[in-house]
């Protein structure tokens, strides 16, 4: 499952047994050889998405700065994270050093909840992040993304349809969750990360309300990711 380099079961233990911030300050310098980092097969159809070149793009969550690396040469003047740890900006800032581009990294501690742009990107991304989210909390987010997009800009992730009750995925994501939730209830503090909270069903309706028109293709057909929905919200 993991990189000879990645963090040892010790590690991930030490980790899941902190608060989600401090977890990920010390999983940040093996981030980037665990499965948890987004593969490039979820990205790249992302950026063929956006298509032409914008002037400014922000990535929520940005964790060691992966979908950062993709956005940066499609930027003319700036690309921004946000991350509420930062040990995994840190780790971002000595990555994007290698990516190419000339638009100026803008890279902030920040929660997602308390963003204060105003209108000032074209487009706005999140890569395998929604799970730090919790449901009561993901009106407020994406109010909070919809503010920091321009008129017309774009809000561009991956999801999933929610799986069957007979789906073995299903059950995966019920019982990691489980787990999470008797961990929390016995030490704090919580350590936030759940599966199955932004599902494309979920996802649409909260976009619809928040006056975003919402494509949705499937480019991963051939990749190991069939079930993966690439979603385009555009600001009205």
């Amino acid at each position: 499952m993991f990189h000879p380099d990645g963090p040892t079961l010790v590690e991930l233990t030490k980790q899941a047994l902190a608060s989600t911030t401090s977890g990920y300050d010390m999983l940040a310098p093996k981030f980037e050889h665990t499965p948890f980092r987004t593969p490039d097969a979820l990205l790249e159809p992302m950026v063929d998405a956006i298509g032409a070149p914008v002037d400014a793009a922000m990535d929520v969550c940005c964790g060691t700065g992966a979908a950062m690396s993709h956005l940066k040469p499609l930027c003319r003047e700036r690309v921004v994270g946000i991350d509420v740890s930062g040990g995994m900006l840190d780790q971002a800032r000595v990555n994007l050093e290698a990516a190419p581009g000339e638009a100026r990294v803008e890279l902030y501690v920040q929660d997602t909840l308390e963003m204060a742009f105003d209108e000032e990107f074209d487009v706005i991304t999140c890569c395998g992040a929604f799970g730090h989210i919790l449901e009561p909390q993901q009106d407020r987010f994406i109010g909070r993304v919809r503010a920091a997009l321009k008129p017309g800009g774009r809000f561009v992730f991956v999801t999933a349809p929610m799986p069957s009750v007979a789906d073995p995925a299903w059950w995966a994501a019920r019982s990691f969750n489980a787990v999470m939730h008797v961990r929390n209830a016995l030490k704090s503090p919580p350590f936030i990360m759940f599966y199955l909270t932004f599902p494309l069903e979920r996802a649409s309706e909260l976009l619809w309300s928040h006056g975003f028109d919402v494509a949705v293709s499937s480019p991963y057909g051939d990749t190991e990711f069939p079930r993966a929905r690439l979603v385009v919200a555009t600001k009205r």
